[in-house]
């Protein structure tokens, strides 16, 4: 078990050990879960589902059996659900990530990499394309027989509706399907990958926002830790991962991740 090293819940009182950490990396990595995009109003899967869902269980409405039973309901419940996110802006942290990003590459400082758990489009709204989205992405879609990429949905229903059919694929006619990870799916082959490899060659990793119990996430902080990688956990509470990292500091990522990138890139940007 590593010593942690807790953090006081006020910002400005940031160690000069964390900032010696970033500050000798050249490839950091962040890994982000649902406590990020909930700073900026999204719904984590365990809040309320919205009163016109209440009589389903989630698992019928993110699952491969409830697609196969009921493709208009979860199709209604996937385009209400986007439709939430497209009103939902990325917070401080979200943009300070960003920026911390596009600083470095423009002086050639090093590299951050975000792997996210989250289906939504904030962090590239914020200027950071993950590298990534472990879960996939609600915003954009493929056929759900044979696997081609279908147009974005471009307009969404003014008010949420119980059921909605989806469209059909132009190729082979099966139902049109939001890129997402369903229980009872594999993850994508290729954002797994890639994942794996950033945690196996980066010299940093942040930990933002996210329980540690759902996998293969919450076993990346600890590929990096077994390689002697230092890791730091952003997070307002205790989670699965906290006693595997170095430093750990109580606060939401919309107020540390400010001050963090900040005291990184100095006055100089």
């Amino acid at each position: 078990m590593r010593r942690v090293n807790r953090l006081s819940d006020t910002p400005t009182e940031i160690p000069d050990e964390l900032y010696d950490m970033c500050g000798q990396a050249r490839r950091v990595v962040v890994l982000t879960g649902a406590g990020m995009s909930a700073e900026s109003g999204v719904p984590t899967f365990r809040d309320p589902i919205d009163g016109l869902w209440e009589n389903f269980e989630p698992e019928q409405l993110v699952s491969v059996e409830g697609w196969r039973t009921d493709p208009g309901t979860v199709w209604a419940w996937h385009l209400w659900f986007a439709a939430l996110i497209s009103k939902c802006s990325p917070n401080p942290g979200h943009r300070a990530l960003g920026r911390w990003a596009r600083t470095w590459q423009r002086r050639e400082a090093g590299t951050v990499e975000v792997i996210t758990q989250n289906i939504d489009d904030l962090h590239e709204r914020a200027g950071l394309i993950p590298i990534s989205h472990l879960h996939g992405s609600i915003t954009t879609f493929l056929c759900s027989q044979c696997g081609a990429k279908a147009q974005s949905v471009l307009s969404y229903p003014k008010e949420p509706s119980a059921h909605i059919m989806p469209p059909r694929c132009p190729v082979c006619g099966g139902y049109i399907r939001p890129a997402v990870t369903w229980f009872g799916e594999e993850l994508p082959r290729k954002d797994i990958d890639a994942a794996v490899e950033a945690a196996m060659g980066c010299d940093l990793m942040l930990v933002v926002g996210t329980s540690g119990t759902v996998h293969p996430a919450a076993g990346l902080p600890r590929l990096a830790a077994g390689r002697g990688v230092p890791i730091i956990e952003i997070n307002p509470r205790d989670t699965a991962l906290t006693h595997d990292m170095d430093i750990v500091w109580r606060e939401s990522a919309a107020v540390a991740l400010p001050a963090l990138v900040d005291g990184v890139l100095g006055d100089h940007e």
